[in-house]
Formats: C-alpha cells, sequence, structure tokens
C-alpha cells in the first residue's frame, strides 16, 4: 500500500481492500480516515486553511490535520503523523469517538469515511507546511460558531458535521 491509496471498509470498520485513493473518491466508496482537533490551553480551535492545490476542499478552513491511515499504521501513529507533517506540531492526542458520513464535494468526488477522531491539547505554535496548508488560526467556540451560521461555504464539509458534537463531548 502506498500513499495514494485508502484502506477500504465495511460499516464495522473492517478490512475490505485498498484502492486508489481518487477512485474511491469519484466512486464514494467507504474508506478509514482520521480527523484530529486541536484546542490551545484557552480552549481555542486550531484551524487550518487548506492548501489551494488539494485534490478537494481547497481553500476552506477544517480542523488541525486529516489523513487516511497507511497498510500496517494504527489510529493513534497515523494521526500523529498527520499532524506532524501538516502542522508542525505535536501532542497527546485522545481518541474521541468514531462516525461515518458522505458529503459530496467540489471536483465531482464524494467522501465517503469511516472517520476516528482525535482531539489533542498544546500552546506549540504551528510550523505548517504550505504543500498542505496555506494558513491557520485559533478561534472561541462561540466565535467558530457564529462563523459556520453565517459562512458555512468557507468550511470543509466534515468539519461542519463534527463541529457540535466535539463542541458537546469535550464542552469547550
Amino acid at each position: 500500500m502506498n500513499a495514494n491509496e485508502v484502506i477500504l471498509v465495511n460499516e464495522n470498520d473492517e478490512e475490505i481492500g485498498v484502492m486508489d485513493k481518487m477512485e474511491a473518491h469519484k466512486k464514494g466508496l467507504l474508506h478509514r480516515a482520521i480527523s484530529v482537533f486541536i484546542f490551545n490551553l484557552n480552549n481555542e480551535w486550531l484551524l487550518q486553511q487548506r492548501a489551494q492545490h488539494k485534490y478537494h476542499s481547497g481553500l476552506l478552513w477544517s480542523n488541525a490535520s486529516c489523513t487516511h491511515p497507511m497498510g500496517g499504521e494504527d489510529e493513534i501513529s497515523a494521526a500523529n503523523r498527520r499532524l506532524e507533517e501538516e502542522m508542525g506540531m505535536e501532542a497527546s492526542l485522545e481518541k474521541l469517538f468514531s462516525f461515518q458520513y458522505k458529503a459530496y464535494l467540489d471536483s465531482d468526488l464524494i467522501e465517503h469515511e469511516l472517520d476516528h477522531i482525535f482531539v489533542g491539547y498544546t500552546n506549540q505554535k504551528p510550523d505548517i507546511n504550505p504543500a498542505e496548508v496555506c494558513d491557520y488560526r485559533y478561534i472561541s467556540t462561540e466565535g467558530l460558531k457564529e462563523e459556520i451560521k453565517t459562512n458555512p461555504e468557507i468550511f470543509s464539509e466534515w468539519f461542519k458535521l463534527l463541529f457540535e458534537r466535539i463542541h458537546k463531548e469535550i464542552k469547550v
């Protein structure tokens, strides 16, 4: 398995195969994913603005990092790897929950993921990878709630789906 492939899973997160990432997104096949949410010690959300050239959701604001685990890579290792690759950060991560969603994206792609959600707290300043991220910012829960309400189109689909649940789970 290489970095351009995803692990296809059934609804119980059991592996059923491997497929090219773009093909899986064109066909809308269920695959395993990781999403990392980072908060600073003021309980502000760390958002990243996805690089413009990403294969989907370019320039949209989203959570600190996302990835697809590689073959043989456990969830926490994938979460830590991607946080370092995208944001140049380390944090002690804790798994919150997993959830499944399907969203229709730009470029005629379909994001159909069984997403494992991790959260961490740190005041470490991001050192963003410009190949993955074009900007970052911290925002309060109230500020973020208002932005999602007034400008939902500037956020990634999965982030909008996860915001309220994470807010309730960790009470930030």
